[in-house]
């Protein structure tokens, strides 16, 4: 997939146009249509008492989670093990957390000023552990190519838009992109697609969608929409299909220290090799709110299967 980079110097103006700025748009085009947008001077920047103590490695004492969470509806922190961490450090990452959270939102507010804030704001996380070598199970890699999506979150088709933030000092954060979502999930469907269903209920087109991808059973009927059941299921087979992972497209990129950059990963296939030490705030956008509607993934399922599916 193609990365786009921002130079702080276009930044500025950009900014400046407010809402009606034609780079801005075009800016928010790409990033709808897959591309990658890459800050090589992040425009978040972080407090060096902040920077100081999340690059001091005590948090890796907590072996229970791969990246430590902050939920900012609820102003809570999970994945630090208050046992090894004293109560003092716990409140500190606590309060650092809450910081970055609310400076991205600020930052997205004028930068994604097309989309009026039409979002939720979901997890922020850091993510202190290295990432290249880790043992995890199949589903729960991260250097397997994938698309995202949440197994106690669903989305009901809103947008999962990921900004990103590599904080070690020296290091470059390396992933790998995939092909279009379009044709990733060509790749796991039939040929013959089913007709439209004009007056099936909710539950008989999720059902026809799932079949129509060949991805499993039935749809449960509560928790997720026909939508989040058919992302989560592509996610796991994307993640489990060996030989899909040896034969894909696939394009290397490298995010500088000190760089951001922000990417549409429920549409962007992506994996993580490398890395240590980044940061990380999840939206959920309103797929009504784009400049180009069409190029969100439940809508390319929709055409895709003739089926409302959510």
């Amino acid at each position: 997939m193609p990365v786009r980079s921002i130079a702080a110097e276009e930044l500025g103006p950009a900014l400046a146009g407010g809402e009606a700025g034609a780079q801005i748009r075009d800016w928010c085009a790409a990033l709808e249509a897959g591309s990658v947008l890459y800050f090589p001077q992040t425009p978040i920047p972080i407090p060096e008492g902040d920077l100081k103590t999340l690059l001091s490695g005590s948090q890796t004492d907590s072996r229970l989670h791969k990246n430590i969470a902050y939920k900012p509806n609820r102003d809570e922190l999970t994945g630090v093990d208050a046992k090894t961490l004293p109560a003092e450090a716990v409140r500190e990452l606590h309060a650092i957390m809450r910081r970055y959270s609310a400076s991205v939102e600020e930052f997205l507010s004028r930068f994604l000023a097309p989309y009026r804030k039409r979002w939720v704001l979901d997890y922020a996380s850091y993510r202190p552990i290295e990432e290249q070598g880790r043992d995890l199970s199949v589903r729960r890699r991260n250097d397997l190519l994938h698309t995202d999506a949440f197994p106690t979150r669903p989305t009901r088709g809103w947008r999962i838009l990921r900004f990103f933030h590599n904080i070690h000092p020296t290091r470059t954060r390396d992933w790998v992109t995939g092909e279009p979502f379009a044709k990733v999930v060509g790749h796991f469907t039939p040929s013959a697609i089913p007709a439209p269903q004009a007056d099936g209920a909710l539950a008989r087109a999720g059902k026809q969608a799932a079949q129509a991808v060949g991805l499993g059973k039935l749809i449960p009927q509560w928790k997720r929409t026909p939508y989040d059941e058919f992302m989560m299921r592509l996610h796991n087979t994307m993640k489990e299909d060996a030989a899909f992972q040896s034969s894909c497209v696939r394009e290397e990129v490298q995010f500088a220290p000190g760089s951001s950059w922000m990417v549409y990963t429920e549409t962007v296939p992506h994996a993580v090799l490398a890395g240590q030490y980044a940061l990380e705030q999840t939206f959920l956008v309103d797929p009504a709110a784009m400049i180009e509607p069409g190029s969100a993934p439940i809508r390319v399922l929709e055409v895709m299967t003739g089926t409302k599916l959510a």
